[in-house]
């Protein structure tokens, strides 16, 4: 009786061609077909030209998705923002992108809406996902971070990103928001204002308190009185900003200047400013944070703070594929700070001819890695 001939896989079908469909043609098991794929040194020269050269014929494509969850980990980053809007975080991820793909991987992301509720089911997502990594920025409603306990004890690298949980046994990359807010408050000095006003943000997260803190630290050093009554808290969000731009405008002594925490903070203020029939920047100088699109078409264009976005999704990266890298071993925590960088434009300058400009700091690096022994990010 003739041996039975072996059935090649169909060539013109939808149906993709299996490791299964491989091995039939060349009579040898999966794990044949697998450890050649993978260039296992158990596998002789030859067999391996064969199964690489019958791939190649039938474009075969493996499912790297069951292959990582029999390893147990995936080429998949995982992301949880707290939503994506605006310009801040689509630029962060944009950054994460490009550089998880450029090291092999791939991201998914996950939005908290500002929900703790919802980033506690983005985490359980991504680790049914087998992701190899995950990277954090806190919705504003986190006050409380065990559920991050459980990334940690299936030794799961976690790296956080803008809003942090802050420690020393945390890696994390931020904007060196403190010094943002010193530099916004000082240029609005530097143009004259002496009664500066802040729009504050929720200051449970790390960046509103440390925004808050840079423009205490830059009254201060002016020898400017640090009066609580020109500090307004908001969500970071223009209606509330305008509230508080009301409430400021209607005090006996009103503000001549303006520190908002955020973009959308400044442009509720300029908006209040503005209806009531000031005259922005002359009668109040205001500076913003976040360089989000808006900024450079508002009327007076918006002074701000940018915050490197696209750096700190790449450093974000760095980070954690080095936490990915170490596997287990010791791995000292690293935060790592960008610099801030403010761009000068018509809603601040009173007294120089100096518009839509970039204020750098020639005797910093732009890129500080710091150790948390080194210093503590307050």
């Amino acid at each position: 009786m003739a041996p039975r001939k072996k059935q090649a896989p169909e060539q013109n079908t939808t149906t993709p061609v299996s490791m299964a469909d491989l091995a039939r043609e060349l009579g040898v098991s999966m794990t044949t077909i697998s450890r050649a794929l993978s260039d296992h040194y158990s596998i002789g020269p030859a067999m391996k030209q064969k199964v690489l050269k019958l791939a190649k014929k039938y474009n075969y494509q493996p499912n790297r998705l069951a292959s990582a969850l029999r390893k147990g980990k995936s080429q998949l980053l995982g992301i949880v923002v707290p939503y994506i809007e605006g310009r801040f975080f689509p630029s962060v991820v944009h950054g994460i992108e490009s550089a998880a793909s450029k090291a092999g991987y791939n991201v998914i992301i996950c939005q908290s809406n500002e929900d703790v509720a919802q980033e506690r089911r983005n985490l359980d997502i991504l680790l049914s996902a087998q992701v190899a990594g995950v990277l954090v920025s806190l919705s504003r409603t986190t006050r409380d971070f065990r559920h991050f306990e459980k990334l940690r004890s299936r030794g799961l690298p976690l790296v956080f990103f803008d809003r942090i949980v802050e420690g020393d046994n945390v890696n994390a990359v931020v904007l060196d928001d403190q010094e943002g807010g010193y530099v916004a408050t000082r240029h609005l000095i530097e143009q004259g204002c002496r009664r500066i006003a802040h729009i504050a943000g929720p200051q449970h997260l790390n960046i509103y308190k440390n925004r808050r803190q840079g423009y205490l630290d830059a009254l201060r050093e002016a020898g400017l009185p640090e009066d609580e009554s020109l500090i307004v808290y908001t969500d970071m969000v223009q209606s509330q900003a305008v509230d508080a731009m009301r409430e400021l405008l209607a005090a006996p002594n009103r503000p001549d200047g303006v520190f908002a925490a955020g973009d959308y903070g400044a442009l509720g203020a300029q908006q209040e400013v503005q209806r009531q029939g000031l005259r922005v920047p002359q009668d109040v100088a205001i500076a913003g944070f976040s360089n989000e699109t808006f900024t450079v078409v508002t009327e007076p264009s918006l002074t701000t703070i940018d915050q490197r976005c696209e750096e700190m999704g790449q450093a974000a990266v760095r980070l954690l594929l080095e936490l990915i890298e170490a596997d287990g071993r010791p791995f000292a925590p690293r935060q790592v700070a960008l610099r801030p960088e403010l761009l000068v434009r018509n809603s601040s300058v009173r007294n120089s001819s100096v518009r839509n400009s970039a204020v750098r700091h020639p005797e910093q690096e732009r890129l500080v890695e710091v150790t948390a022994k080194a210093r503590k990010l307050a």
